[in-house]
């Protein structure tokens, strides 16, 4: 394979900007629910948020290379052309860029050990060992359909909770219950992603949950993500100082998430690349509902 020489662009394609808000977003849920609590730390949140992004842009590097090296991004890929299998960016050097930023995304973490304590080392190293693990090793995770457990932990549970435990020394049943919200609605990122590559996924060995269980499971796991993340937030309203004419807002999401859903049941092939930006954007617009509502306490 001959490989161009890769320039700026290139990298910045290869980070998948458009997936990255999986990662801000439960980072700004953490820092919200601080803010709402009275303990938010600016310092903190920008560490967590360099921690989270770091480590996704690596987890995106490592999942280029590896997938490549596996043979999964073939000529036939129906999402976005990957640096490596493209030949925009050497395996080499993604492989280099994929330790140099799991590296930084240490060295930030290493930061918050001075605000949480020295056993926040072990939430860190749990971290890049999914980074890694999820597409390498003997037992890659997303190729043996546990990459909607990985994603619902570490883009859901650990960001949102631990953001706000950095800042406030202990956890609550709401950071908990929004950390679902928010991981539940990435993990439909990555349904849409498997959705669209099942019978690819399933000709090279990579077995997504959607391999195992089939397109209709994928169909109905995004409509019940959608309606667990809704659920999951309901306690919010019961909060004191919570206003409810923002409540009418989460009705218009719900019913925007209903159509990317139905884009999800109509579309095929290439054109669920649209569904996938959609999908993204409604982890943003839950995201900065669930902010607005906490902020307006």
């Amino acid at each position: 394979m001959k490989t161009k020489h890769a320039n700026l662009r290139h990298w910045l394609e290869a980070t998948r900007p458009k997936t990255l808000t999986a990662s801000v977003c439960p980072v700004f849920l953490g820092c919200a629910l601080a803010y709402s609590d009275g303990v938010f730390r600016p310092e903190v949140a920008l560490l967590c948020l360099a921690v989270a992004l770091l480590a996704q842009i690596a987890s995106n590097f490592a999942n280029d290379y590896f997938d490549f090296k596996k043979g999964s991004d073939g000529e036939d890929r129906l999402g976005p052309e990957r640096a490596v299998a493209g030949g925009r960016i050497a395996p080499a050097a993604m492989l280099t860029a994929t330790f140099v930023t799991l590296g930084l995304a240490c060295f930030c973490g290493l930061g918050l050990l001075f605000y949480a304590g020295w056993w926040l080392i072990f939430v860190g190293i749990a971290i890049a060992v999914c980074v890694l693990a999820y597409s390498a090793g003997p037992f890659p995770l997303a190729y043996r359909g546990l990459g909607d457990v990985c994603v619902l932990v570490f883009y859901g549970m650990i960001p949102v909770c631990f953001t706000y435990y950095v800042q406030a020394h202990s956890f609550n049943v709401l950071s908990f219950l929004l950390s679902l919200s928010a991981g539940l609605l990435s993990v439909n990122i990555l349904v849409v992603n498997n959705y669209r590559d099942y019978e690819q996924d399933k000709a090279v060995g990579k077995r997504t949950s959607i391999v195992y269980f089939g397109r209709r499971f994928g169909r109905f796991l995004y409509l019940f993500n959608g309606i667990m993340a809704v659920v999951f937030t309901l306690p919010l309203f019961f909060l004191p100082g919570v206003t409810l004419w923002i409540a009418p807002l989460y009705i218009i999401f719900f019913l925007l998430f209903l159509g990317t859903w139905r884009e999800l049941i109509r579309f095929q092939g290439r054109s669920l690349n649209e569904t996938l930006a959609h999908t993204a954007r409604n982890v943003f617009l839950y995201t900065l509902l669930l902010v607005l509502t906490l902020l307006l306490r």
